[in-house]
């Protein structure tokens, strides 16, 4: 028996957010609406997502000793997950510069800052956390080898999951232990490089397989998503929804699919499921505020008879899940 569902190791951010009408070009200088300050960063994310939805979460990360870390440290006490694995010191908090237009699409430039420091040595000092989870999830906005290090730290039996985001060339060593590797169309071709030689998702989706994960997931915006590994490859349909705010649902969609995978749920079911939750959270501004619980997930499906579950986002990690593909890259 595990003592959590579900254990999260990567970012933990302030997101400073600005409404725009439009994103400045290269020298512009455009007015935007008030500063909204949000806890987010990808693993802060996937941790309260999960949180949300009734999974046993703990989160190992850095932040620093300043006001934004002691916001982080509060949002993830109040969504019930354990902050035992959550270091303090080392680097001010990171932070992320967030620009949302009206359309929800939304563009960010991040500041690692004590993100940087989570160190392979934290990892190995976190042994007993990886040992009490069914299943680990990470994301990039670590250092690499942080990452490889948490491939190496996995009890027997444990499942990894991870979403490649900011998206680079990954070791052997981590694709081998990825299941799934969660990607869209820009982190596919970045992870392929030359590999990539056809347009068509499916052949993304194989190739990746071929680069040693045991399952992938690529999401392809208002076109759903596809889920492969050793059966094949199969189509997940998109939700229809009306996007406000992308920013922070891809996040909630991977946590979503991890926190069902470890409950025995098949991968294609897990990313339908995942689908409903990234459609919620596109639907209210801001990151963590906007991850629904389990009730809204189940209302949302009700509220829309006849759509199928699935998936939010065609841009790194992105979670617009309406009619009109989203854009812009969310945490």
């Amino acid at each position: 028996m595990y003592d959590y569902d579900l254990l999260v190791v990567g970012s933990a951010n302030a997101d400073l957010v600005i409404g725009v009408e439009r994103r400045p070009g290269a020298g512009e200088t455009v007015l935007g609406s008030d500063l909204a300050v949000h806890p987010g960063g990808k693993g802060a994310n996937q941790a309260v997502a999960a949180a949300r939805l009734g999974a046993r979460t703990v989160l190992l990360a850095r932040v620093g000793d300043d006001a934004y870390g002691r916001l982080l440290l509060d949002s993830q006490r109040a969504a019930g997950v354990d902050t035992v694995g959550v270091l303090v010191g080392g680097a001010p908090t990171g932070v992320a510069l967030i620009t949302v237009d009206p359309s929800g699409d939304n563009s960010i430039v991040v500041s690692p800052g004590a993100n940087g420091r989570l160190a392979p040595a934290d990892v190995r000092a976190a042994a007993c956390l990886f040992q009490a989870a069914h299943v680990v999830s990470a994301q990039l906005e670590i250092p690499l080898e942080t990452v490889t290090e948490v491939v190496r730290c996995l009890s027997p039996g444990s499942r990894f999951v991870l979403n490649p985001s900011p998206p680079r060339p990954l070791p052997s060593e981590v694709l081998a232990a990825c299941d799934p590797l969660i990607v869209n169309e820009h982190e596919a071709k970045v992870i392929l490089g030359e590999a990539c030689v056809s347009d068509r998702p499916e052949d993304w989706a194989r190739l990746l397989l071929a680069k040693g994960p045991r399952s992938v997931v690529v999401t392809l915006g208002a076109e759903g998503a596809l889920v492969a590994d050793a059966d094949g490859v199969a189509r997940v349909p998109s939700v229809k929804v009306g996007a406000v705010d992308t920013t922070g649902a891809g996040d909630a969609f991977t946590a979503a699919l991890a926190y069902r995978l470890g409950t025995g749920s098949s991968l294609a079911a897990a990313a339908g499921y995942a689908a409903r939750v990234g459609a919620a959270a596109v639907t209210k501004e801001g990151a963590q505020v906007s991850f629904p619980t389990a009730e809204e997930v189940d209302a949302l499906c009700c509220a829309i008879p006849g759509d199928n579950p699935g998936t939010p986002g065609r841009r790194s990690g992105s979670g617009g899940a309406s009619g009109t593909p989203q854009r812009g890259e969310v945490q």
